[in-house]
């Protein structure tokens, strides 16, 4: 810029509280309340509406919607983080959380108030648009307003906000849907946004708003990329989901519009584990998948084969919510943080041995108790591997680049989610496991009929195996010399 020409003034981000304190300290006490409040509004919708929605399902008669309930939050969730990045880097976190909050609320109260079971999976995709906005905006909050030593810390922070949600939701969900109704989870929910609105946006204005240097236009070549992953993955998913030759159509369709998403929204080099950042985001999505795909199948696992109620195969998982807050905030003190790459290795590890260790229940003679200790110590790894990528996400990231970086991590992480289960599933039925759900009547004590242990074990052994990638994927997270 020549000296005679004017200097526009660029607009920046309002600078972060001073240096000194902890995420609980004066200077960061009320941004932490609030923002910790969102996660803790998330992690209990998560926990609560799983449990009622078998019966929402029942009641609109609408069985055969009921996957689409739960894929359309995901698809839309996909689109929704892309969005969120591109806002957050250009105009600052604010309008994209604010925007995501009240859209989450909405999805919930149209889903509360359905009388169809189209219009009930309308709103969980309204749901995961603001689900989608509300992580990434996050991320990027947290990347501007706290000082790097802090970030461990608000992550484990994070994590710790599952542990209540993950004991209590399924509890209280399933009293409500029992003596008021399934409606009531849904309208309820909506309440509990009162105060991450009044705490958290005051504290984001503050510290974390405004966009970093010169605003720039929305790059609409990602936008057009959010919207092929998320109509792939809802092809994929659906495909998935009927085994006939004629699925094959939509499989292959949604793969095509996939891979060309994929490779677009990710950093370069993820899927070859380029050193730092690509290996970063890619070890977000083998974790997740690996863990969350092996996870879904464990209750019904404890109920069709060990006969287990509903209610004590849910409370065989609650030990891992403390776990994993317990190793997120190993992950969080500063006397670890130097060994960081260490304990995503161990983490995968314990990641990969406790899947493995889950098929063991299907033999009668072993205790089911030993699935909730090899759960929890699963939690564990895990505890320590997601808050490290996200600490590690943010400290390669350019300040510019911190909102496209974090919905990177999380489309890698949901991603992950809807292939490794779209595999494990398929397998599952092909094994036999479509039966199981005919031969055992999901009730309390009820054992039931024929067993398909193979079905259970073609599921979890995979999904070890993809855990222990991500153990090798772990020592190859910091960036190339030179």
């Amino acid at each position: 810029m020549s000296a005679l020409e004017p200097r526009v003034p660029q607009r920046t981000a309002p600078l972060p509280p001073p240096p000194g304190g902890g995420v609980m300290g004066s200077a960061y006490r009320t941004l932490s309340i609030g923002i910790i409040s969102v996660v803790f509004l998330i992690a209990f919708e998560a926990t609560a509406v799983g449990t009622a929605m078998p019966v929402a399902a029942r009641e609109l008669d609408g069985i055969g919607l009921y996957a689409f309930a739960f894929s359309a939050y995901f698809t839309t969730s996909l689109f929704g983080m892309v969005l969120s990045g591109q806002w957050a880097d250009r105009q600052g976190p604010l309008k994209p959380l604010t925007v995501g909050i009240a859209a989450f609320a909405s999805g919930l109260v149209v889903s509360g108030t359905a009388g169809a079971m189209w219009v009930f999976v309308l709103g969980r995709a309204v749901q995961g648009l603001g689900g989608g906005l509300v992580i990434v905006a996050l991320y990027v909050v947290v990347s501007r307003a706290y000082e790097e030593r802090l970030r461990p810390a608000i992550m484990a922070a994070f994590a710790a906000s599952w542990v209540v949600p993950s004991i209590v939701g399924p509890l209280a969900s399933g009293t409500v849907t029992e003596h008021l109704g399934w409606r009531w989870v849904f309208l309820g929910i909506p309440a509990l946004v009162v105060v991450p609105l009044v705490v958290a946006l005051p504290a984001i204005r503050r510290t974390a708003s405004g966009p970093v240097g010169e605003p720039a236009a929305f790059d609409r070549r990602r936008i057009r990329l959010a919207l092929m992953i998320s109509v792939g993955a809802g092809l994929l998913q659906y495909a998935a989901q009927d085994l006939r030759w004629l699925s094959l159509l939509p499989g292959i369709i949604g793969t095509a519009l996939l891979v060309p998403a994929v490779l677009g929204l990710l950093p370069r080099g993820t899927y070859l584990a380029r050193r730092g950042l690509p290996s970063v985001v890619l070890l977000r999505g083998v974790a997740a998948g690996s863990f969350i795909a092996a996870e879904s199948f464990v209750p019904l696992m404890l109920v069709t084969q060990r006969g287990l109620s509903p209610t004590m195969a849910g409370f065989s998982l609650a030990l891992g919510g403390v776990t994993w807050a317990g190793g997120s905030w190993v992950q969080s003190q500063g006397r670890t943080a130097p060994y960081r790459q260490r304990l995503m290795v161990i983490g995968m590890v314990l990641v990969a041995l406790a899947i493995a260790a889950a098929p063991a229940v299907l033999i009668e003679s072993v205790p089911v108790w030993t699935l909730a200790l090899a759960w929890a110590v699963g939690c564990l790894g895990m505890g320590l591997v997601i808050g490290s990528t996200s600490v590690l996400l943010l400290k390669l990231s350019a300040p510019q680049e911190v909102g496209a970086n974090s919905a990177a991590l999380q489309i890698s992480d949901a991603l992950a989610n809807v292939v490794l289960l779209a595999a494990g599933g398929a397998a599952f039925a092909a094994l036999g496991g479509g039966a199981v759900g005919a031969a055992h009547a999901v009730t309390a004590g009820g054992a039931g009929g024929a067993s398909h242990p193979a079905a259970f074990a073609v599921v979890f052994l995979p999904m070890a195996c993809v855990a222990l990638v991500g153990a090798w994927v772990a020592t190859r997270l910091e960036p190339a010399k030179g």
